[in-house]
């Protein structure tokens, strides 16, 4: 089998595979055993049909498949062996049917080549990276939600923003009596946790109120309604729940606050894990770091999306085969030709992507980056983490975040888009090791600014 290549302009090239009867004549005889093993075929026992019968009734579908393998392999390699840098597929330059009872065929293919970028990108380039500042207020705020998460409950004298109130809860009549009669809601042993309100001004009505106080609150607006919070609630059944809309009376017979947990080796062990840290100073560092490393994730979006806006205006005005492109763009989804605006509206929205694609390819080969499964890995562990952390588990062992992990890329889309995401992330990672960055802190309010103001970024 001969390949060649010629290139028929700087974007374009010709790819011609020559095959001969050499070349498959054997696969095709391997093939045709294969059926014959494998078949059941009328008038012949399984196993028992010659090698020339087969051939008369399956040769040249056989011949035809072999034949089409052979020359998209030998195709693919030479674009891999010639590091041949092609924009979507090779087509074929004569889409005709071969006559099966030739033994030597000819095949050639048209193909679009990226262009050629010289990419630099070394300490001579320097950019902006912004970090945002930790303030002793957050890490405060972050020691109280976990000295909360790691309190103990307690009988308390006044009811705050996170406790929880028992008591007897009464329905009210429109004059603000308490109704009676058979029809009427009672709750004795009544139970409700203000905090877990969707309505704030419902929360309001208890906060601050102590053992033996009446508070008139409204269920309904509690839970905005949510018939299964209400009827809970109220411990009636969901369709009386849907007809309570009124005030309720609820008298205060317990309150059970949170004990803020104390600064200790437990604390510590609970918060991040066995043994890492083992004092105050040890403590506020590792807060600091966490509240920092949260940050990063922001800040990093920020830099590589104006990293990408860089590259994209340094590198972007390129030479595209236009031509080809929306030939391939309709051999892939020939759908596209009757729809609105057609192949050239096709091709102009799927322009700034392929750039960017082809930007990125450049870069990626500049800076020698390779994708390893311990980066897919590594990025699985650290969206298992983070699907704890969402349930305040800060400390989970290595061993559960590896298996949860796992889980995770056994799902092959799920496993795609991590593989994407990785290559993304590494790729800006490296161009900011590679250029020099001027680090810039701002606080948490300029930085929101700084999102909001940027044209392709809103604040969450």
């Amino acid at each position: 089998m001969n390949v060649t290549f010629t290139e028929t302009s700087p974007n374009q090239g010709r790819l011609t595979v020559s095959i001969s009867e050499a070349d498959y004549a054997k696969k095709v005889d391997e093939e045709l055993r294969k059926i014959g093993k494998t078949h059941t075929i009328p008038g012949f026992r399984k196993g028992h049909v010659s090698l020339p019968q087969l051939r008369q009734r399956f040769g040249k579908q056989v011949k035809s498949d072999v034949l089409n393998h052979e020359v998209y392999n030998a195709a693919t390699e030479y674009i891999k062996e010639n590091k041949l840098q092609v924009l979507g597929q090779p087509l074929p330059v004569e889409v005709k049917e071969i006559n099966l009872d030739d033994k030597d065929y000819s095949f050639e293919y048209e193909i679009g080549l990226a262009p050629k970028i010289d990419v630099k990108l070394d300490k001579e380039v320097s950019f902006p990276y912004y970090s945002i500042k930790v303030t002793d207020e957050m890490i405060a705020d972050q020691d109280k939600s976990f000295r909360e998460r790691f309190g103990e409950q307690v009988p308390g004298e006044e009811i705050d923003h996170k406790a929880i109130v028992k008591g007897s809860i009464f329905e009210l009549n429109a004059d603000g009596t308490v109704k009676e009669g058979e029809d009427a809601i009672q709750v004795i042993n009544g139970i409700v946790a203000p905090f877990y309100f969707k309505d704030r001004a419902e929360e309001e009505k208890f906060v601050g109120k102590h053992l033996g106080e009446k508070v008139v609150f409204n269920p309904y607006a509690s839970c905005e309604g949510n018939i299964a919070e209400l009827a809970s609630m109220l411990n009636i059944d969901k369709e009386k729940a849907a007809d309570v809309k009124g005030d309720f009376e609820m008298t205060i017979s317990e309150i059970i606050v949170v004990k803020l947990a104390e600064h200790n080796k437990e604390f510590f062990d609970n918060v991040f894990g066995a043994d890492r840290v083992h004092n105050e100073e040890e403590y506020t560092a590792a807060v600091r770091d966490l509240i920092a490393r949260g940050f990063r994730s922001n800040t990093d979006f920020y830099s590589n999306v104006e990293l990408r806006k860089y590259l994209e205006e340094k590198y972007g005005d390129m030479e595209l085969p236009a031509d080809f492109l929306k030939r391939w763009l309709e051999s892939v989804n020939p759908e596209v030709k009757d729809a609105e605006g057609g192949v050239e509206k096709a091709y102009t929205d799927a322009l700034p992507s392929l750039k960017w694609q082809i930007i990125k390819d450049r870069v990626a080969e500049a800076l020698h980056m390779e994708l390893t499964n311990d980066d897919v890995m590594a990025r699985a562990k650290y969206i298992a983490r983070q699907q704890f952390q969402q349930y305040g588990i800060f400390n989970m062992d290595e061993e559960t975040i590896t298996d949860t992990a796992k889980r995770i890329l056994q799902d092959s889309n799920y496993r795609q888009r991590i593989v994407e995401e990785v290559s993304d992330l590494k790729l800006f990672h490296l161009i900011r090791e590679a250029i020099t960055l001027d680090h810039k802190e701002v606080s948490i309010d300029e930085f929101k600014e700084m999102v909001n103001r940027h044209p392709d970024l809103k604040a969450e």
